[in-house]
């Protein structure tokens, strides 16, 4: 979600598609999007088809990569939410950001 100064939501936009078990995450795609729809800051998200919450290494390493690259051009990551069947974390909630 792309989110003004405000924050409201600009845009959602679904960026990338994996497998049952990985995707892959472009920061500097993010990024552009990002300038593009003029956001202040964004919310990130991605499923777990396993059904699990739990955060992987790799989860909170993304995380921190796209939190650096959004922050060289001033958009602040609000959230990282990992969305299951019938759960959803809050990656900001768990002090994980």
């Amino acid at each position: 979600m792309f989110l003004d100064a405000q924050n409201r939501v600009i845009e959602t936009e679904e960026m990338f598609r994996g497998t049952l078990t990985q995707t892959s995450v472009y920061p500097r795609e993010v990024v552009k999007a990002a300038l593009t729809h003029n956001a202040a800051s964004v919310i990130l998200s991605h499923n777990h088809p396993s059904g699990s919450t739990t955060p992987s290494q790799a989860d909170e390493y993304l995380t921190q990569t796209l939190k650096a690259a959004l922050a060289l051009v001033d958009v602040r990551v609000l959230d990282h939410l990992i969305v299951t069947t019938g759960e959803v974390l809050s990656m900001a909630e768990r002090g994980l950001m």
